[in-house]
């Protein structure tokens, strides 16, 4: 019997309201499939930029940024980068790189870390790969130790970048500190950090910063970096050099890398991940490479192709523009040259601003010792000032930094520097 309207009406409404049903039980299931994430803690140095982005103070000035800037704080594009690009434009494909990424960078890379003719090179002894800046470097090699050396663990300077916490945390390799800084005299705690080398298990793994220590500014000289050289070589330890700042340090890249010189010569096998990022100003580009020394060419292959199988699930292969950049001006020599012009200009302008803002603080009269802000090193100033300090800098003077008192000398300029060391004698006047 065929069913009449006003049934078939009754039937078609119980239908829907079954399905709205269903779906209303699908959405609150899905909702509570992810109802326990809470939101992730706001990272301390991209807090400090939002929270300057949103302060509507004429006077307000932006010293935790880690990217360099010019004296009007403006980014800054290389004029050798944008003749590499000018080369490039229309001139490229856009197929895949290899997993391993650009080999023409990669042996630019290595000749810019371990030496023009070194033999490490010619001898085909070094494991490398193009990484995503010194982020992504730093992260395959942790999956790499994890992988292959799972009873190891790694020895991290205290104060250290952040961001190396959470890259090995998240490769789930165990993570122990040695002693870096020396807060009483800002400088370096060379005595701590002998002992914790000493005491540290034979073989043990260490990250090193290479140059301009991040947040700190401070380095080891010359005769330190060859007395931790020897005391590796004593306990069999394994540096891991990041070496973010080559030639942005000092102007040179060739004295910011005298620290991973020193252990070739004393007989080592290093890692290092290296960074475009601030010596080329290739920020958003990610150009960076990863290189391991092995013990001979056989040991290299095999420990490069497990790299690329690192990265073939994480992210494949690396981008191309970036390489290009570094490999163009690296491999040309008048390119090579003004960038190393460049790069000395950069370095130079933190350098200077160093100078000007310790002769500001000592003309205002202020009795504390700022000798430290001159014998650092690099884009960061380790200020010594406390959280509540900077606290006050930042809600009297609309000055921001993070709260560890690091000074991005690259937010310092001729326009602001008499402003900022006026606030930071005021909030560090003794009562």
């Amino acid at each position: 019997m065929a069913m009449c309207w006003s049934s078939r009406s009754a039937a078609i409404r119980g239908r829907a309201h079954l399905a709205a049903t269903h779906a209303g039980a699908g959405a609150r299931a899905m909702a509570s499939l992810f109802g326990h994430v809470e939101p992730a803690p706001k990272d301390p140095i991209l807090g400090v930029t939002e929270a300057f982005l949103a302060d509507p103070s004429p006077d307000k000035v932006n010293v935790g940024v880690g990217a360099y800037r010019d004296d009007n704080g403006k980014p800054v594009v290389l004029d050798c980068v944008r003749e590499a690009e000018r080369r490039i434009a229309g001139n490229l494909n856009m197929e895949y790189l290899p997993m391993g990424g650009s080999i023409k960078m990669i042996e630019e890379s290595l000749k810019l870390a371990y030496g023009e003719d070194s033999e490490f090179i010619r001898d085909k002894r070094i494991a490398a790969v193009q990484a995503l800046s010194g982020t992504g470097a730093c992260r395959l090699f942790a999956d790499f130790q994890r992988r292959f050396l799972p009873d190891s663990q790694i020895y991290i300077p205290t104060p250290t970048w952040s961001n190396h916490h959470n890259i090995w945390r998240d490769a789930q390799v165990p993570q122990r500190t040695f002693t870096y800084y020396h807060p009483e005299s800002r400088g370096l705690d060379f005595a701590g950090l002998m002992d914790d080398i000493k005491n540290a298990p034979n073989g043990s793994f260490f990250l090193l910063h290479a140059c301009a220590h991040n947040p700190t500014g401070v380095d080891p000289t010359e005769e330190q970096w060859r007395e931790i050289s020897y005391q590796f070589k004593v306990k069999n330890h394994f540096p891991f050099f990041d070496m973010a700042y080559q030639g942005f340090a000092s102007g040179d890249p060739e004295r910011d890398a005298k620290a991973i010189r020193i252990f070739l010569e004393d007989g080592h096998q290093i890692g290092c991940a290296q960074s475009y990022a601030k010596n080329m100003g290739l920020y958003g580009q990610r150009a960076g490479c990863l290189s391991i020394l092995c013990e001979d060419e056989m040991q290299a292959v095999s420990v490069k192709s497990q790299l690329q199988q690192i990265a073939r699930p994480m992210y494949s292969n690396p981008p191309v523009h970036g390489s290009l950049v570094v490999s163009i001006i690296l491999n040309d020599p008048e390119l090579k040259s003004l960038w190393l012009k460049e790069v000395k200009g950069m370095a130079d302008r933190i350098i200077g601003m160093r100078k000007a803002l310790r002769e500001n603080l000592e003309g205002l009269g202020s009795p504390l010792s700022w000798d430290h802000i001159t014998n650092q090193i690099g884009m960061f100033c380790y200020s010594g000032m406390t959280p509540e300090q900077v606290d006050r800098l930042t809600n009297e003077y609309h000055i921001y930094m993070t709260r560890n008192g690091r000074i991005s000398m690259a937010g310092v300029t001729t326009g602001n520097v008499a402003y900022l060391a006026n606030a930071i004698h005021e909030v560090t006047k003794t009562k």
